[in-house]
């Protein structure tokens, strides 16, 4: 899907209660059944997931945010964008959607936020798949701290699509998944100033502390977990994965061989029936 296709079914709403002033979020509703909630991380937004979203809507209702700083969603400079913040945003999203409960599906900081909210609202996360996300002390990475600097908000549009690129040459392991409508999906939030100083606000933002509190507490979580992991990540390595299957008593590992970081990207259709499959399992233990 194309980022023109993707965005005119996009909806946005106004949420309070967050900050003293509304947000807006940028979000994809579509399907029915139970929720699954994607979340993107960085420097994407929910534009990742464009190959995945409609094969998961035949069988649930899927709801992907823009996570605010992200997309099309609120870019002002009005807000902190951390991942402690994002789950805020999230769980009055999800409030105001009606939604009380939902799986969640999520990616890099994404992860983060996913696993800070099983934590703190075990209720409202049913289930989990976590593709190569932060966790422990794994996180950011040298490329997100170097772009987290304020000198990089007077980027040119051609600078910041340069940089953006060559991630996605480093972190996809099939380079024909590097499709012109993939960059053109992602870059284009970021090519005005307002999108290039939000992408780097929110690499500022980034903060093992959000989840080195949790590796304690991995054990207590008691939300059945998918860790679908391309195992040629170099940003957050399989290691990872392996070391939250020992932490969480209730995950299992499903290694996605000849992908890298953006997984749902390099193998979407391998992405979606895996996410599929493992909901169905778990919904046949309830």
């Amino acid at each position: 899907m194309n980022i023109q296709d993707f965005r005119s079914r996009q909806q946005t709403l106004s949420l309070d209660g967050v900050i003293d002033e509304p947000l807006k979020i940028a979000y994809t509703d579509v399907g029915e059944g139970e929720p699954l909630l994607l979340l993107h991380g960085i420097p994407t937004w929910s534009f990742l997931f464009h190959d995945v979203i409609d094969t998961l809507a035949k069988h649930y209702r899927v709801i992907a945010p823009d996570m605010i700083g992200y997309g099309y969603s609120d870019r002002r400079d009005h807000f902190d964008r951390s991942i402690e913040m994002q789950a805020d945003v999230v769980e009055r999203f999800l409030e105001e959607l009606d939604v009380d409960s939902a799986h969640f599906i999520a990616h890099d900081i994404g992860g983060g936020v996913a696993l800070i909210l099983a934590d703190r609202n075990p209720e409202l996360v049913r289930s989990m798949v976590l593709s190569n996300s932060v966790a422990y002390d794994s996180w950011p990475v040298d490329e997100m701290l170097a772009l987290g600097h304020p000198r990089n908000a007077k980027l040119s549009s051609q600078e910041m699509t340069d940089k953006l690129v060559e991630s996605f040459e480093y972190g996809l392991s099939r380079p024909e998944r590097l499709t012109d409508e993939f960059k053109e999906g992602i870059v284009t939030p970021y090519q005005d100033r307002e999108g290039i100083v939000s992408l780097v606000r929110n690499a500022a933002s980034l903060n093992t502390n959000h989840t080195t509190p949790l590796t304690s507490r991995l054990g207590q979580l008691q939300q059945p977990t998918l860790l679908l992991w391309g195992v040629d990540d170099r940003w957050q390595p399989y290691s990872t994965a392996e070391n939250l299957a020992k932490d969480m008593p209730h995950a299992k590992l499903h290694p996605m061989e000849n992908c890298s970081h953006w997984v749902p990207q390099d193998n979407p259709e391998e992405f979606a029936n895996a996410t599929l499959q493992f909901l169905a399992s778990t919904a046949a233990l309830v």
